[in-house]
Parts: C-alpha cells; sequence; structure tokens
C-alpha cells in the first residue's frame, strides 16, 4: 500500500497555525473539506475527538496520526500537515508534535484503515524520513519526499 494512494493532494498543509490539539484536527479536517473529500466537517471533528479521548494518536518521536472512521467516507482518505513550532498533542513520550497524518476510513473497512496505519508508522519510523519531512518548505516538497518513500517501498 501506497501513501499517495489514499493521501489527497489537495489536503497538505506545510505550515499548521494551530497551536492545540482539536485546532490541528480542525485544520487538517477543513483540508478534506476543501479538497471535497469530505461534506460534514461538525461529525468529523467529533468522531475524531471521540477517538482521541480513548488515547492520544501521538505516537511517539514528533509524530500524531490522528484516525476516525465515518459513514460518511466511500474510501480510505488523508490529510498531512506540518507544525513548524510543534503542538502538544498528548504524546506517548510527553515530546511535541511536528508530523500528522489525518485518517478517515468508511465505517466498515478495518483492512485499509489498518494497513494505512501500519504503512505511516513504519515509514515515519526512518529518522531520516522523519527529519526530511520536517525541513520541507512548501507543500510540493512534502508530496515529493512522500512519492519517493513511497517508491523506495514498492522495490522492498
Amino acid at each position: 500500500m501506497k501513501i499517495m494512494d489514499f493521501l489527497n493532494k489537495k489536503a497538505v498543509i506545510a505550515n499548521l497555525r494551530s497551536t492545540d490539539k482539536e485546532g490541528v484536527i480542525k485544520e487538517l479536517v477543513e483540508s478534506l473539506v476543501k479538497a471535497a473529500e469530505i461534506k460534514n466537517r461538525e461529525e468529523m471533528m467529533k468522531a475524531i475527538l471521540a477517538r482521541e479521548a480513548l488515547g492520544s494518536t501521538g505516537i511517539g518521536q514528533g509524530i500524531g496520526i490522528p484516525h476516525a472512521k465515518s459513514p460518511n467516507v466511500k474510501e480510505l482518505v488523508a490529510a498531512f500537515g506540518l507544525s513548524q513550532k510543534g503542538v502538544n498533542f498528548d504524546s506517548l513520550d510527553g515530546e511535541a508534535v511536528y508530523i500528522f497524518f489525518l485518517l478517515i476510513a468508511p465505517e466498515e473497512s478495518a483492512g485499509p484503515h489498518l494497513k494505512a496505519l501500519a504503512r505511516i508508522s513504519r515509514m515515519l519510523k526512518d529518522k531520516y524520513f522523519r527529519e526530511q519531512l520536517k525541513k520541507s518548505k512548501d507543500e510540493r516538497e512534502i508530496l515529493r519526499i512522500i512519492q519517493e518513500e513511497d517508491a523506495k517501498e514498492a522495490l522492498r
């Protein structure tokens, strides 16, 4: 599975403005609304915040992967956001989060949702890849870095 199979190119933010968890999630959801991937922003916010209430999706090493399932999407979709300053995301390691992938999956699709979470987690374990993303200056550079990493994964 490639990240670019479900990451909406129009839902990539190189400089998140928000400084808190809910604000970041709102910005990422809004990017998917603008990209016409989701329609009901309130329902999405509620679903993602309900998932966060179960336990933070800040997995450590500066990474956050907020996610939820929704009856309002037909296929797995993702947004990406980069925070230059870092955000307190109640991360497992207590560190600030800089790199965000927001995933929305159809309610009945456990397989693709779990595969996408695993793929993102595996990719972000690579310190060099994380550092490249953090240094990105714009959306095009972020997409190029992710596409290059996808191509490497295809060769494995």
